[in-house]
């Protein structure tokens, strides 16, 4: 008898939970499952308008996992609470956790927040000559956290992107043009005129050497053993090496064809009796 009033009592029970819990549970599930319908065409569009504006292709699967999984938390959240389930305490949780990882990954968040900024205001791309960070480089790839750089001397340099967004950035390839920086010294005895002629005529006449603008010679500095010249051609970022070497080794080799001297550091001593 007291078996057959238990299984009464709980059948009562169970009969009133469900009136009262079923519609929001029947509710909730439409609303969770028309939800994450709508964040996934929400996703698709936005994902569209990314490709059409030409968003960094790196950048648009961070972009969209981001918005993606912040969107089914919220609505997570929603869907909880229409069951009656206190979701106060969930959300203090959450963001306790959220705190402590993002101290935890202090660094690690500076850099891909480094990462978001360069992909989307394109201070270089791959490809460029740039310099950030004291290194000199070609980017080979732009990573999320890191820039990659190929430098000069065949070494790939792997720098932290929040360090490259708040450091300065040279971009030598934006304007599509490099000046080259050379110094060569003549001997104080050598004809000025003659030698601008002869270092001019050594850069017009390489092919890499651009004619707009047009390179320069001048005198930089009246040196300790020499009159320093400042030769400067121009050349595209690729060319920029190329343009360094041929220039110092064709305007020496022109020099000398020519009779001037380029002296080898002297010092005069006066003995007194």
């Amino acid at each position: 008898m007291e078996n057959l009033d238990f299984f009464k009592e709980l059948s009562v029970t169970a009969a009133e939970l469900i009136i009262t819990y079923a519609p929001k549970v029947l509710l909730a599930l439409v609303v969770l499952l028309v939800g994450l319908r709508v964040i996934n065409f929400i996703m698709k569009v936005i994902n569209n308008k990314l490709v059409q504006t030409n968003v960094d292709a790196t950048l648009r699967p961070f972009a969209i996992n981001l918005l993606s999984w912040t969107l089914k938390i919220m609505l997570f959240i929603s869907v909880a609470s229409m069951i009656g389930i206190t979701t106060s305490s969930f959300v203090a949780v959450l963001g306790a956790a959220g705190l402590a990882v993002g101290l935890a990954l202090q660094g690690t968040l500076s850099n891909f927040a480094g990462g978001i900024l360069i992909l989307i205001f394109r201070p270089y791309k791959v490809g460029d000559l740039v310099e950030t960070q004291g290194r000199l480089g070609t980017v080979k790839e732009i990573q999320i956290f890191t820039t990659i750089l190929a430098t000069p001397d065949n070494k790939m340099a792997i720098i932290p992107n929040g360090a490259i967004m708040n450091d300065e950035i040279v971009n030598y390839t934006t304007l599509g043009k490099i000046r080259v920086d050379l110094t060569m010294g003549i001997s104080y005895g050598a004809d000025i005129k003659k030698a601008k002629e002869v270092l001019e005529q050594v850069m017009l006449s390489h092919p890499k050497v651009l004619r707009d603008p047009l390179p320069f010679v001048g005198v930089s500095e009246l040196g300790d053993s020499s009159v320093n010249l400042a030769v400067r051609p121009y050349a595209t970022p690729q060319d920029y090496w190329a343009v360094y070497f041929d220039i110092y080794e064709n305007g020496k080799i022109a020099l000398d064809n020519n009779g001037i001297e380029i002296p080898f550091p002297q010092m005069d001593v006066h003995m007194k009796s």
